[in-house]
């Protein structure tokens, strides 16, 4: 295979490593991966990165996986999900890394490094910058420098090393972005990356570039901080004489912050008070407490619309799509260089849209759970009711039992401020009538009723405006509520007397 052969059925991977949480970032990296393999036929794989067990968090992997089973990326290979190349998680696949990590040496493209953490952290508090690479290795305890007899005999003894690239200065190393076009490192600037920890755990470096070949990867498209670590996987491509294989590199832009410079951090979740993860997740403290998306109310497909416009947008006026429009005008060419500014207020008018557009059946399957979760035991009649009479006035799921308690339960407090403004003894007389001529009523729908208040309250001289916002506040509590009339035949005869008459006691 070569880079230029794109008749080859795309294979891209989301790589993510289970030390927490996954960022809201890191579900688009993962969508992109997906827009991009379900286009173009391609295969997308979900690999667990967990070489570095110091930083393991456990049931991140979990999250991971339930993340993206909630936003609807289904990884066609990976873990949990099966695969011909498994095992997909890395701390399972310990020896083949240790074979290519010597390999790599005999090949003389890696060494290798004796030196204890101790010994660096002298070479760093007397070098004010000090790195391990092709200017400094030669004064430390490396294969390099001891030779081949006495690295094997440190290595037969049990002594602790490395595995270390080497790095040749003087040297140009150009990858091909697609998105970012030509970039050029300069080898000199390399520092010599371990490869192979002293426990025999491979570092990130190894480990991607292992089972990027391996699992026959043939396009990698990632976040723009791991640009820099892609020369040495050039070099490491190159090392082992697999160039003809290397994967074409796309590195996506930063989402950047809602205000200001930098990029989008969790602490910017509690900061601005909205979400950056899909999922919530509980810690071992309070700090480390996230809220997630799903939990905040949002429906994963606007979750996804609007992820995919961070970075990328196919052109036109068109906002609104659904994943197939998606898959269908996903490009990798359009994808931006600059970073995204995370737009919260965006994301809730995605939401919103897509809810004001979902059908009352589907609706109500998503709000039952919320509404049982509160306590509220509602007919799925009395609940289609509800999400259609809401629909148009929510912005989250959440709201409609949230918003809309009073749907559910007495109202807990009414709008005294406009009552005080409105309310007094002639239009209690007048309010009191109407509840008893309410109460002989043998229809409830909402245009008879709107027909025959209204003609009460002209038979009165009276305007609508002394009656119905008065009538909301009985039924709901507030000037905010949805159509009078509506809501009436959404409560029935019964409820509709019982709080017209709790509210003259109140």
């Amino acid at each position: 295979m070569t880079n230029d052969n794109l008749m080859i059925k795309p294979r891209v991977r989301f790589a993510p490593s289970p030390t927490g949480a996954l960022h809201i970032g890191g579900v688009r990296t993962a969508l992109y991966n997906y827009l991009f393999a379900r286009q173009q036929g391609g295969t997308f794989i979900l690999r667990i990165e967990d070489t570095d067990q110091g930083r393991y968090v456990p049931g991140a992997e979990e999250y991971i996986i339930e993340a993206l089973r909630w936003v609807g990326l289904r990884p066609d290979e990976g873990v949990g999900f099966g695969g011909p190349d498994g095992p997909y998680r890395q701390s399972d696949r310990k020896e083949i890394y240790l074979k290519y990590a010597h390999e790599l040496v005999q090949r003389g493209h890696a060494y290798y490094a004796f030196d204890t953490p101790e010994e660096l952290d002298v070479c760093r508090q007397s070098q004010e910058h000090f790195t391990y690479n092709h200017l400094t290795r030669n004064g430390l305890l490396n294969s390099l420098t001891l030779g081949d007899a006495e690295s094997s005999s440190r290595i037969a003894e049990g002594k602790h090393f490395v595995i270390r690239l080497k790095v040749e200065p003087g040297r140009s190393i150009r990858i091909k972005d697609l998105i970012r076009g030509d970039v050029v490192f300069e080898s000199s600037e390399l520092d010599d990356k371990v490869l192979l920890k002293t426990d025999g755990m491979p570092t990130y470096h190894l480990a991607n570039i292992v089972d990027d070949h391996l699992m026959r990867i043939t396009h990698v498209i990632r976040g723009e901080e791991w640009l820099p670590s892609t020369a040495h996987h050039v070099l490491l491509y190159e090392g082992f004489g697999w160039q003809d294989t290397m994967p074409l590199f796309s590195h996506l832009p930063l989402i950047m912050k809602p205000v200001g410079n930098g990029k989008l951090s969790k602490r910017d979740g509690a900061k601005f008070g909205i979400p950056v993860f899909p999922l919530s997740w509980k810690g071992e403290t309070v700090e480390e407490n996230f809220d997630g998306f799903r939990e905040t109310g949002f429906l994963p497909e606007a979750v996804v619309n609007f992820l995919a416009l961070l970075g990328w947008h196919p052109g036109g006026d068109q906002d609104l799509f659904s994943m197939d429009e998606l898959i269908q005008l996903f490009s990798i060419e359009h994808i931006g260089k600059s970073g995204a500014r995370f737009d919260y207020e965006k994301a809730k008018s995605f939401n919103q849209k897509y809810i004001h557009a979902m059908d009352n059946a589907t609706l109500v399957a998503l709000v039952r759970p919320l509404a049982e979760a509160k306590g509220y035991q509602v007919s799925d009649a009395f609940l289609s009711k509800a999400v259609a009479l809401m629909k148009e006035r929510v912005t989250f799921l959440t709201d409609f039992v949230e918003m809309g308690y009073y749907l559910f339960e007495p109202v807990r407090e009414y709008d005294e401020v406009t009552l005080q403004k409105r309310w007094n003894g002639e239009i209690a007389t007048v309010f009191a009538e109407l509840t008893e001529k309410l109460a002989t009523f043998d229809f409830f729908n909402s245009v008879e009723l709107e027909e025959a208040v209204k003609a009460f309250i002209q038979e009165k001289g009276l305007k609508p405006g002394d009656i119905l916002p008065l009538l909301r506040i009985a039924f709901v509590g507030t000037m905010k509520g949805p159509a009078v009339f509506e809501t009436a035949e959404v409560f029935g005869h019964e409820e509709t007397l019982l709080r017209l008459r709790a509210f003259l006691i109140r």
